[in-house]
């Protein structure tokens, strides 16, 4: 299946993926939103995000990646803070394409490293990373201050 760099035609699929990401994580918001934020991203380009289809064209899966830079590295990284595969197409090897789409290009910007974070449940993505060689930090704990 074919994984390549979203851009701005990929939006509407692009939203309604991101929808479902959103309703699996059990925080749904409105598809006007999403569209919104994820045109957002497109337009100020501050992400990198690559999406999945198949030999048809339907979209499968999406991963979003947010560059930083790791001081203890002292070096630029990346974030891979969104993975989608729609349950369908799950355990077909969506989720390890984008996965290794994420970490080329990651190479390919000089990258020292990506870092991921998900929830403690999400078994199946747990054994994905960890396949690809990713992996669980046992030193930090993540912390979170709501402003909202």
């Amino acid at each position: 299946m074919p994984v390549r760099l979203a851009t701005y035609s990929d939006l509407d699929d692009l939203s309604e993926l991101f929808v479902g990401y959103l309703e699996f994580y059990e925080v749904p918001k409105p598809l006007p939103a999403v569209r919104a934020f994820l045109d957002d991203r497109l337009q100020r380009r501050d992400s990198t995000l690559f999406i999945a289809r198949d030999d048809a064209g339907a979209a499968l899966g999406f991963i979003q990646l947010y560059p930083f830079h790791s001081s203890l590295a002292m070096a630029p990284a990346w974030l891979l803070s969104d993975l989608y595969v729609v349950p369908p197409a799950r355990r077909h090897g969506v989720g390890e394409a984008l996965m290794n789409a994420a970490r080329a290009h990651a190479e390919a910007t000089g990258a020292c490293g990506l870092q991921l974070e998900t929830a403690k449940t999400n078994l199946a993505g747990q054994a994905l990373y960890e396949r690809l060689g990713y992996v669980r930090d046992e030193v930090f704990f993540t912390y979170w201050l709501s402003l909202a």
